[in-house]
């Protein structure tokens, strides 16, 4: 897969594979997003394109990267319910992948700012699905921010938090994002990450479903 085939999609934007060439505009891109002290750097978007270059997608708008996805195959059933960001992701250099997995495992969404009216969250997200159901996988599933939940914290577990965004009682940014898109909740983790302090640490297990998928 070269490019991801989306009818419709406005004239300009490609989705497609992350080559060699892309690696300081990525990363470039991750500090943007997510700020320096966080992002993933220029080693890390190496390593993910070179072990696994399908699961690693970008949108091109008008000949500039302006999204970006980063994934890795895992059987999950190896990993505990509480596992934490650093241990799924090899610390963002996913010399962890099986290529024998069957659950894609979504590591990173970046989206520049001054593009996100372009819903190209929404479009890397559908783009990760496609990957999925070419390879014939079970699942994607996700460790998700809970950014809002700093505000509720006071008043309510994690998990009662992530129930109520779930149930469209309240309003998360990345929880909802990710529910509106197809994603059933698994549960909470603490300690997911860390340093993540608006979401005091945890962040949501979620997984969409392969409809396509048969077991062998």
């Amino acid at each position: 897969m070269t490019n991801v085939d989306f009818p419709g999609l406005e004239k300009g934007i490609v989705i497609r594979k992350i080559t060699p060439d892309d690696i300081e505009e990525v990363a470039a891109l991750s500090d943007n997003s997510f700020g320096p002290d966080i992002s993933f750097k220029r080693d890390h978007f190496a390593s993910q394109a070179e072990i696994f270059p399908e699961g690693q997608l970008c949108v091109e708008y008008e000949g500039k990267i302006v999204g970006s996805c980063s994934s890795l195959i895992v059987n999950f059933d190896d990993y505990k319910d509480k596992h934490d960001y650093e241990a799924i992701s090899d610390k963002g250099y996913i010399r962890n992948h099986n290529p024998e997995g069957v659950n894609l495992y979504g590591v990173e969404v970046s989206v520049h700012p001054d593009y996100r009216k372009l819903k190209l969250g929404r479009r890397l997200y559908d783009a990760r699905k496609k990957v999925c159901k070419n390879l014939g996988l079970k699942s994607i599933i996700i460790g998700g921010r809970i950014p809002y939940y700093y505000k509720h914290a006071d008043e309510m577990s994690a998990e009662e938090y992530a129930e109520k965004v779930v149930n469209k009682e309240l309003y998360d940014p990345v929880l909802t994002f990710q529910a509106n898109n197809g994603f059933v909740l698994r549960g909470v983790i603490p300690n997911y990450l860390p340093d993540d302090d608006a979401s005091l640490g945890y962040a949501t297990s979620m997984e969409w479903f392969n409809e396509d998928y048969r077991r062998e």
